[in-house]
């Protein structure tokens, strides 16, 4: 095995870095089987957990039980969020990925007693559960996803993982819409539907185990995985205090909110369609997600434009999607408050209803991919972008806990919830358009990693809590 290598920083002091090591290959070990690990369990859990939830009302027949559960799920996921990255570092990401899967069964085991007992209590421990796991997941999901490959294949491993993400929803909606095609009314999903999603889920964690910790990673060109740590917690709370007291940080707070906060689209399923109309959709819908995300990615990696010109014009088209989307969902949703249907797909009005719902997942997947690029040209520091891309994913996950509590009651003809979304976005706009035209973004568009001299803590020995 070959030795540690050192290199003498400025102030004089010894740090290690990571070594080069000459060692048998194993498959296990590789950055692609990692990839897969964490694609895989984001495909089992949070992949199938959003099939359940594009039934509208996680697939039950009233949507306020399971909306105030998805309030839960989401404030505690949005704490587990912003300081889950502290708790990775302690523990170690695989046993963060392992707690990050273990509460999604147990959510939809709460769905599935819900629904066949009409048990309450299960639902809620199953979204405190659920909402705990979730922010581990998300807060060591990147780690792994932007840490663990060469960092000339980032890009390639992160599409990996995005494509298993996808896929959970994808064929999660499969499953459902087999499941339930006869069923042309009003109603709930068949528990025989959880059954096969908790079995699905409950192989997320054991898939968690079998990632490799940073210290046992192998990448093709040799070198090692470096984790770089805070000193403290203390240390890392006050640099995420300072950075989310900066002007373009609470400029951009509304657009956050707003981004995520449609949650009315749940209700909007479960008072206008069919079981089997909605598992179509939630099937569908998912390509109108695929397709805004290739759309707008094909344009911010286009070099033709300058960095800053491909954020301003995605701006504007962000916009323009969303004014459209919201004005064709009002004019349809004033005219089924007038009479309100029963959608199924062999009924006329169908589509129209359909189209709200792919329109506004549409529109929402474009603000997610235009936000991330934005904040990913705002630093070339990996440490601050982690802090960042938490403060966006955590302030996502609070709107969209008031957006279930807001969606737990019966507002008639569905006004003010949307009343209160186009508000949030009406309000987004000229902070975020400041942003744009102040911000300066590095040309190059790239992360930069900091020389071992620049880092507080190297930490190349392996965690005693990771051994796997």
């Amino acid at each position: 095995m070959a030795d540690v290598e050192a290199n003498v920083s400025k102030d004089g002091s010894e740090e290690r870095i990571a070594p080069v090591l000459n060692e048998e290959r194993q498959w296990y070990r590789t950055t692609l089987f990692n990839a897969c690990v964490i694609g895989g369990v984001g495909f089992l859990a949070p992949g199938l957990w959003n099939a359940m939830n594009s039934l509208g009302a996680g697939g039950a027949e009233s949507p306020y039980l399971i909306n105030a559960a998805n309030a839960l799920v989401f404030g505690l996921m949005g704490f587990f969020c912003l300081f889950g990255g502290p708790i990775a570092n302690r523990i170690g990401l695989s046993y963060t990925l392992l707690l990050g899967a273990l509460g999604y069964p147990i959510y939809s085991a709460g769905l599935y007693t819900n629904n066949r007992f009409g048990n309450d209590w299960f639902v809620l421990l199953g979204a405190v559960t659920c909402g705990i796991s979730a922010g581990l997941f998300w807060a060591s999901e990147g780690a792994i996803a932007l840490g663990y490959p060469e960092p000339s294949k980032r890009a390639k491993y992160l599409n990996i993982w995005v494509w298993f993400r996808t896929l959970g929803p994808i064929v999660g909606g499969a499953i459902v819409l087999g499941l339930n095609v006869k069923t042309s009314g009003k109603g709930s999903v068949g528990y025989v539907t959880y059954i096969i999603f908790i079995v699905l889920q409950c192989l997320a964690a054991p898939l968690a185990l079998c990632l490799s910790p940073p210290h046992k990673v192998q990448r093709s060109d040799g070198s090692r995985v470096m984790v770089k740590r805070e000193d403290s917690f203390l240390a890392e709370f006050k640099a995420l205090y300072q950075l989310s007291r900066k002007r373009n940080v609470l400029l951009l707070l509304p657009i956050f909110w707003a981004a995520y906060f449609n949650q009315y689209s749940g209700n909007f399923e479960a008072y206008y369609f069919s079981v089997r109309g909605r598992a179509l959709i939630g099937f569908v819908s998912n390509f109108a997600t695929l397709l805004s995300s290739q759309i707008l990615s094909q344009w911010l990696d286009w070099t033709r434009f300058a960095v800053k010109k491909r954020l301003e014009y995605g701006y504007y088209y962000v916009v323009a999607v969303h004014v459209l989307s919201w004005v064709y969902g009002w004019v349809v949703q004033e005219q089924f408050a007038s009479n309100p249907p029963l959608l199924d797909w062999s009924t006329p009005g169908y589509v129209k209803g359909f189209f709200v719902l792919f329109l506004w997942n549409f529109s929402q997947q474009a603000a997610q991919n235009w936000l991330y690029y934005l904040v990913a040209t705002m630093t070339n520091d990996v440490a601050e972008l982690t802090r960042l891309t938490g403060i966006l994913r955590g302030q996502e996950s609070f709107a969209q806990a008031v957006s279930y509590g807001l969606n737990t009651r019966n507002w008639y003809g569905g006004r003010v919830p949307l009343a209160v979304n186009t508000i949030l976005l009406g309000l987004a706009i000229v902070p975020t358009y400041l942003v744009v035209r102040s911000h300066n973004p590095d040309e190059s568009a790239k992360v930069s990693e900091s020389t071992p001299s620049e880092t507080k803590s190297d930490i190349t020995e392996p965690n005693k809590e990771e051994t796997n």
